[in-house]
């Protein structure tokens, strides 16, 4: 028995596969004790956890400690002039024509902040060694005066030599043991100061948060008699055993939205599509993401909070358009959707749990796509009366009936994702037009129809079970480890020579790392180096396959730089500027030996019948029935509303819905 537990903003999913077949279950969230939700899931499944070999989870515990600032006190070390690089950031602003403009707010104060005599140059040499006597006689008493959980070490240029941060690191473990200690050239050996240092304080600060999660979950698991395998969800697309993620901490942040890309990708790969975008709408916010030949892009450029985050994870981007983001108007009189959420407790007004702000939820009852005895498989009750109430002050607002109201504010939420798949896609040098839409999540089904009709994209392949699919994705993700590393290059003669020096000395520490964490002997590598033209500021990401690293010249290296340069910026493909390479990035995987199978739950949990659907223009007829009663092959055409016990389908007039062989219901536009 293998199972997968994610908590969402909203609701804890689960799901169980063995070889009798697939159980899910989706329980309501407790944000305040995250641990409880999954509990309460794992309970609620009457699955003996002495069964289990093998529990994946996913939770947001790592990001709400940044943005409700819930992490432990945490003391920042770098080098002697340079404690303030966390306050001083950089010159950019995210908003550049608001005249209130503050710049993000670390999660260590200046007072916290301390420096030690020592500094590494570029290259590596040291011109000036660690004081360690200062550092016994003023940062030990300090950091233990303090009452700190938690310290991060950031010396300036220990990329290149991390002598120094161990020295420290390993002093302060002498003096004061219980300290949690995270060292920037164990977290992101990259230049750029700032960056490394935010990411460093990120790390260190959400990093006993996890430990204590991570040991509760432990001992409750250990106490109900699971003896099997426990790992947990990463921001890049892979999970590492639960031990391991004590020191990695950071790669937690995102988890939940990473899971449900891998598992979407998994299950549209049964079918055939393998470059997708991925829509995943949720409770409380939207998140998307492009797949390309199967594999979701990554990024190392990435913000919490406005706090960056310098580590490879995927390429997603959210917005606050959820079931339970709230409709309101702004002072100019506009009608808004989000990013405010009602979240899990009050919730959306139809809930009847004290909720009166209308929601994107509410907003389908009103219209007829979300139906009070199909919602959850009609497990949960829901009042459309509730509903009808919290929009009739939006409806009164515009001079709209309570149909129009809500549909414009489904249109609105609409225009916000295609916005966000835009930045993923188009900006990227992506054509939507060349994809798949694969939705999930408790509505991203009931949306995917129009968003994908604004982009231009004419086939959506919608999983079984897609209100779980990120919980799935946490059993259909491989093992992932990644490292990178900055050393700079100039493109000449001797570039290949530094290219295999550094893929042999990254590749080295990576199979250390996987035979500490019992990985496996089947590894797989992805080697990337990060090259710009000589001036640039940004790097362009080139793959390099690794098996030709032998053979490979220069040549090729401007080459393959060239092609991606010119399909992301439209030029350099013949340019003959000076280029170099800055970093490169090791991921290692650990694939699994066999990938669960999502299939189609047998019995349907409403009758099949005909129902109203209001359409933007008008109300019609359409038809209810449940994706179980759709045979293989069987095409539905629109108006009509496909229900699972996890999430609801809405096919618009104008598409067909037909379920294949992967038990997938791939959505089609139809020939006006």
């Amino acid at each position: 028995m293998r199972i997968g537990v994610e908590v969402g903003g909203t609701f804890t999913d689960l799901v169980a596969i063995d070889d009798s077949g697939i159980r899910v279950l989706k329980v309501p969230s407790t944000p305040q004790n995250p641990d409880e939700g999954a509990f309460n899931a794992l309970l609620a499944s009457e699955i003996p956890l002495e069964t289990v070999q093998d529990l994946a989870h996913g939770s947001t515990v790592a990001t709400n400690a940044v943005l409700e600032r819930k992490g432990f006190l945490t003391a920042f070390v770098t080098t002697e002039g340079f404690r303030d690089v966390l306050a001083l950031q950089r010159h950019g602003r995210s908003n550049i024509y608001d005249l209130k403009y503050r710049k993000p707010e670390p999660v260590v104060r200046r007072s916290d902040s301390f420096e030690v005599s020592e500094r590494i140059l570029g290259d590596g040499t040291i011109l000036t060694p660690l004081d360690m006597d200062r550092v016994q006689a003023s940062l030990i008493p300090a950091l233990r005066d303090g009452s700190y959980q938690a310290v991060a070490i950031c010396l300036l240029n220990a990329y290149v030599n991390p002598e120094h941060e161990r020295r420290l690191r390993d002093c302060i473990a002498r003096h004061l043991p219980d300290l949690n200690i995270t060292l920037s050239s164990d977290i992101t050996r990259e230049f750029r100061e700032y960056e490394r240092a935010s990411t460093t304080t990120l790390s260190a600060y959400v990093q006993p948060v996890m430990d204590r999660y991570i040991s509760r979950f432990e001992q409750r698991l250990a106490e109900a008699g699971f003896k099997g395998r426990f790992s947990v969800m990463q921001s890049n697309g892979g999970k590492l055993p639960a031990s391991a993620m004590r020191a990695n901490a950071v790669t937690a942040l995102l988890s939940g939205p990473a899971a449900g890309v891998m598992g979407a990708a998994r299950q549209a790969a049964r079918s055939g599509y393998e470059n997708l975008i991925t829509l995943d709408i949720g409770g409380t916010s939207t998140d998307v993401c492009v797949v390309i030949g199967g594999k979701p892009q990554l990024t190392n450029e990435f913000t919490i909070d406005g706090l960056p985050v310098r580590i490879p994870l995927l390429d997603i981007n959210t917005v606050g358009a959820g079931g339970g983001s709230i409709i309101w108007v702004d002072d100019g009189g506009m009608l808004r959707v989000g990013p405010e959420s009602a979240g899990a407790s009050p919730g959306p007004a139809c809930y009847a749990r004290g909720g009166t702000r209308p929601t994107i939820t509410d907003a389908h009852v009103v219209r007829g796509s979300i139906l009070p005895e199909a919602f959850l498989g009609g497990r949960m009750q829901i009042d459309p009366a509730l509903a009808r109430q919290a929009l009739q002050p939006i409806a009164e607002r515009f001079g709209m009936s309570l149909e129009e109201a809500a549909d414009s504010a489904i249109q609105l939420a609409n225009a916000n994702i295609v916005r966000a798949i835009q930045v993923i896609s188009t900006q990227r040098g992506h054509d939507p037009r060349e994809s798949v839409m694969v939705p999930y999540g408790g509505a991203g089904p009931l949306h995917a129809a129009q968003v994908a009709r604004d982009l231009g994209i004419q086939t959506i392949s919608v999983p079984p079970n897609s209100g779980v699919i990120s919980a799935y994705g946490l059993l259909a993700s491989d093992f992932i480890q990644f490292e990178s590393l900055t050393r700079r290059a100039r493109l000449d003669d001797k570039a290949p020579q530094v290219v295999r020096e550094v893929f042999a000395e990254m590749r080295e520490r990576a199979f250390a790392r996987a035979r500490d964490m019992q990985l496996g002997d089947a590894l797989h590598l992805n080697f990337v180096a990060d090259m710009r033209f000589v001036g640039q500021a940004f790097e362009v990401p080139v793959e390099l396959p690794h098996e030709q690293l032998g053979s490979l010249t220069t040549e090729q290296l401007r080459e393959l730089f060239g092609a991606m340069h010119q399909k992301l910026f439209f030029f350099g493909a013949h340019s003959d500027k000076p280029i170099e390479i800055v970093s490169f990035r090791l991921g290692l995987t650990a694939p699994l030996k066999e990938l669960p199978v999502l299939a189609e739950p047998q019995g349907g949990s409403v009758a099949e019948r005909e129902i109203d659907l209001y359409d933007g223009r008008a109300w019609h007829k359409a038809r209810l029935l449940s994706r179980s009663a759709m045979r293989p092959g069987m095409t539905v055409p629109g108006p009509a509303l496909l229900d699972d016990p996890t999430s609801t389908l809405l096919v618009p007039q104008g598409w067909s819905a037909r379920r294949d062989a992967a038990d997938n219901i791939i959505l089609t536009m139809q020939e006006q």
